[in-house]
């Protein structure tokens, strides 16, 4: 396991964590009508014993967020008992990831994004090398990026966005890839849950 932070830390510190929804500011636009449940997997993985997360680029025939980086996720089905089922269920659509390569260690709060999806990111680790089958119609790449990198605040740039009040996160590029807005403020959420910012 990648060292100083084992997976079982992962686990501890995340239970300890037990965030509470981001309570942001919603938009105005969304107030009138209720938001859809979503979940989202933050796929960890241990690449030469580094912690890394695994990322999509969604592909742009997708109807919302086209060519975006994001986590695979999406949208409740009324057959999910829980969120960790939607996000299990989503990344093996998308990617996959089938649910049984992947222990769940745990979840993050509740955030509300611009498309007035409710999405709960749940925490999972899979172990690497590992072969996707990409579903192309929705993603048009997989990669990862390492938590230590990620945490580095020298690449990323925190700003309020002065129409919504709300903090808009934006790393530099890495790989030729663009994290921000809901997905970089899950990833600085979780790191810092994790206790690595």
């Amino acid at each position: 396991m990648p060292s100083p932070l084992s997976e079982a830390d992962l686990v501890l510190r995340l239970r300890a964590a037990r965030l509470e929804s981001f309570h942001e500011t919603p938009f105005p636009q969304f107030n009138s009508r209720p938001a859809r449940p979503a979940a989202v997997l933050l796929p960890l993985t241990a690449i030469e014993k580094e912690w890394h997360l695994l990322f999509t680029r969604r592909a742009d025939t997708v109807e919302h967020h086209k060519g975006q980086v994001s986590f695979p996720g999406g949208a409740t089905d009324p057959q999910d008992a829980s969120p960790e089922e939607t996000a299990l269920r989503e990344a093996e659509e998308e990617i996959g990831l089938r649910r049984d390569d992947v222990r769940i260690v745990g979840r993050l709060g509740e955030m509300l994004t611009v498309t007035n999806f409710l999405v709960t990111p749940i925490v999972g680790v899979f172990s690497w090398p590992y072969t996707f089958k990409i579903h192309t119609l929705e993603v048009g790449r997989v990669f990862t990026m390492p938590l230590a990198w990620l945490a580095d605040p020298s690449n990323r740039m925190e700003f309020v966005r002065q129409e919504t009040g709300r903090t808009l996160i934006a790393y530099l590029p890495y790989d030729g890839e663009l994290l921000w807005g809901a997905t970089a403020r899950m990833t600085v959420e979780f790191l810092r849950a994790v206790q690595m910012v």
